[in-house]
């Protein structure tokens, strides 16, 4: 039997097989480098190039882990943790790095994956994926709405329903392109096993769709709206912006104030968002506005101290299906990072 390609083998490899049951018209994150995990393989890393081999990799390997997990903290450790099994590993038996190192962060992603369904579980009121910036390739490319949509909050919140390896499937699959081969050979399943795993997923969270996303500039009026009638505790106009079925999600933890169940309903929604505004702890509040998990969002901040962040979904007549927010203090610990990062960057700049 010949080697699979997402193994370490010496030997030279056979071009990556054309997937019959593929979709046409997409470009789903990471195709260019799906092709290049699943295309000819590359000569031999050699020690001095590892460093630089895995540094072109990052991007995509993070942004797999994250879809996974829904944690940037944790898909930092499980990238850590590939590089540590690369920097072990003999560059000469190494086919295709792309593909060797989309194996090992799928692996330790689907056994962080089951400890991490039971802690959620216990998880104190509604759980939101941690907030990333995305406008500075930190999950990789987010050219398409493909890319941006597989890192939305809205997906990775409905992913969550999913078991491990139907999720693992899924963004495989649906974000980064690949075939159902190639899965089998990542997953180490048969190719039927493969599509059977990726129906089950879609029957839990739909087949996907592109969503309504309004165009920069009508997210940013909206968004700009919705604050300023929140500060203004203005509930009518509120309430004008908000569909019927709308729904508010909280996440603190435990850690925060926060609403521990989902807030629904146009009216209770208004009321509950203009609320907020009254309490001592948003006194001073300070917005940004930032593409973060792929869509534009709002970076709070008070007294300097970043202390949340906030989406709205919006549906096609332009009003306010979903409101998202994170407020555990721990979940925004990266995305605090990459602001600090930022800062250090300009003053260097500067």
């Amino acid at each position: 039997m010949a080697p699979s390609r997402f193994e370490p083998d010496p030997r030279p490899a056979d071009p990556a097989p054309a997937d019959g049951g593929g979709r046409t018209g997409a470009d789903p994150a990471g195709a260019a480098s799906a092709s290049a995990a699943a295309g000819a393989p590359t000569t031999p890393v050699s020690e001095a190039a590892k460093a630089e081999v895995f540094a072109e990799q990052r991007p995509r390997l993070l942004g797999l882990a994250y879809r996974l997990l829904g944690s940037a903290a944790e898909a930092e450790d499980a990238v850590q943790d590939a590089y540590l099994r690369w920097n072990g590993a003999d560059p000469s038996v190494v086919r295709v790095p792309a593909a060797w190192l989309t194996k090992v962060v799928t692996n330790l992603c689907l056994n962080r994956l089951t400890s991490a369904r039971a802690t959620r579980e216990r998880y104190i009121g509604p759980w939101l994926p941690e907030p990333v910036l995305t406008d500075s390739g930190a999950l990789g490319p987010m050219e398409t709405a493909e890319q941006r949509d597989s890192v939305s909050v809205g997906v990775l919140v409905m992913l969550e329903r999913l078991t491990p390896p139907e999720r693992a499937v899924f963004v495989l699959r649906e974000a980064f392109g690949h075939t159902h081969r190639e899965i089998a050979e990542l997953l180490d399943v048969d190719e039927s096993h493969s599509r059977q795993l990726l129906r089950r997923a879609r029957e839990h969270v739909g087949t996907p769709q592109r969503r309504f996303t309004p165009d920069s500039a009508q997210q940013r009026r909206l968004l700009e709206r919705f604050f300023a009638a929140a500060a203004e505790g203005d509930v009518p106009a509120l309430e004008r912006m908000l569909a019927d079925d709308v729904t508010a999600w909280a996440d603190g933890g435990g850690r925060v104030r926060a609403a521990r169940n989902p807030v629904a309903g146009r009216s209770k929604v208004a009321r509950f968002t203009a609320g907020v505004s009254t309490l001592p702890e948003t006194t001073g509040l300070e917005i940004e506005l930032r593409p973060v998990n792929g869509e534009l969002g709002a970076v709070l901040r008070v007294g300097g101290e970043l202390m949340g962040a906030t989406w709205l979904e919006v549906g096609p007549d332009g009003r306010i299906t979903a409101v998202r927010a994170v407020l555990h203090p721990e979940k925004l610990e990266f995305l605090a990072g990459q602001v600090a990062a930022e800062h250090r960057d300009a003053r260097t700049d500067g």
